[in-house]
């Protein structure tokens, strides 16, 4: 590792089961019951659980049928994505005492740099407790956190000891604290990869790091040199406080699924439309459209066109999305369209995503 790395002290703070403990938060009777944020109905979905839901296999993005078949007893609330954002505020507000440098990852989790910070602490790990125990006194929730020496390790230590606790992870363990983690717990790694590195005996994380460079890249092509780098102890990402937008996305889930092109058509000029003006409201264009489909069966797909010029126009981009859309036939009924646009004319604008519908 490192000498930078290891000088290095970062806080991974992650809200406990969020969504949920707002809504258990505002309402007193739904307090130690199983609930979840989301639909019941035929295509609802699951956005979030309590824990008390957890314990049944509720979890976040199954389909409100299973959730329920899983737990009779499940309590489904509608999101309230206003006050969840502005709970949000109030926590990231807390960040902002201790340092500049958070770089959130969504309404419930950040990475925060206190390397240098505004109380003069010098223990990472006393920061996190004083910050856990203020978003519990000010703002009436719980958060776990991880803290050490780059963004990786932190993001994998904050699950450990969930709900309400944290984990440090010093210089002197990294490797070691690695070496003995289960594939699976690698932030990065997903089911597919997880099970692809089964097939190969990598099953640990001193598995993973008894593979070769070339060895990785050949299995796993770009990410091979990441998964080498990081069971090292190497990741040397930055907490920005401005992340970089790469893309700027709508999407629209369907009550029916659509199976004709001309219903899809005068959709994804709906959902071009909003795209339209929150590109224009951050001034942003891009030179890459993708479309982004979802079948009745939950499998995706996209297709991508790269243009030779930057474009933000609604017109524009309906016509570059009509050439994708029958660019092949459909599989499958649809469930979902999305229109997103990259390769973006900023390098520094914070994130943006229009989300026509939260769909459950």
């Amino acid at each position: 590792m490192s000498d930078l790395n290891s000088t290095r002290k970062i806080i991974h703070i992650d809200m406990d089961a969020f969504f949920a403990s707002v809504e258990q938060m505002d309402n007193p009777a739904l307090r130690g019951k199983p609930i979840a944020v989301g639909g019941a109905e035929n295509r609802g979905v699951v956005a979030a659980a309590s824990y008390e839901a957890r314990k049944f296999g509720v979890r976040s993005a199954i389909s409100g049928v299973l959730a329920k078949k899983n737990c009779p007893d499940l309590i489904f609330v509608k999101p309230r994505f206003e006050r969840y954002k502005e709970i949000s505020n109030k926590i990231r507000a807390v960040f902002n005492d201790y340092t500049d440098l958070v770089e959130p990852l969504s309404l419930d989790e950040a990475y925060l740099d206190v390397t240098i910070n505004k109380k003069g602490n010098p223990s990472a790990t006393l920061l996190a407790q004083e910050i856990r125990l203020r978003i519990l006194s000010e703002v009436g929730l719980t958060a776990s956190a991880g803290i050490s020496v780059n963004k990786f390790v932190a993001k994998i230590a904050s699950d450990y000891n969930k709900p309400n606790g944290q984990k440090t992870v010093n210089p002197d363990e990294v490797i070691s604290f690695l070496e003995v983690l289960p594939i699976r717990k690698f932030y990065g790694v997903g089911k597919v990869t997880t099970e692809k590195m089964y097939q190969l005996g990598i099953f640990t994380g001193l598995e993973l790091k008894s593979k070769t460079l070339e060895f990785l890249e050949k299995h796993f092509g770009k990410s091979g040199s990441f998964y080498y780098n990081v069971v090292r102890g190497i990741h040397t990402s930055e907490v920005k406080s401005d992340r970089i937008t790469k893309s700027v996305a709508a999407e629209h889930t369907f009550e029916s699924n659509l199976s004709s092109e001309i219903f899809m058509i005068e959709q994804l000029e709906n959902i071009a439309t909003s795209l339209e003006k929150r590109l224009r409201k951050y001034q942003i264009a891009g030179k890459t459209v993708t479309l982004k489909i979802k079948y009745s069966d939950f499998t995706q797909q996209t297709r991508s066109k790269t243009l030779a010029y930057f474009i933000s126009d609604k017109g524009m981009i309906v016509e570059t999305v009509k050439e994708l859309l029958y660019q092949e036939r459909l599989k499958d009924s649809v469930r979902l369209l999305g229109i997103s646009l990259s390769n973006l004319n900023t390098a520094e604008k914070k994130t943006v995503v229009a989300q026509l519908k939260f769909a459950f």
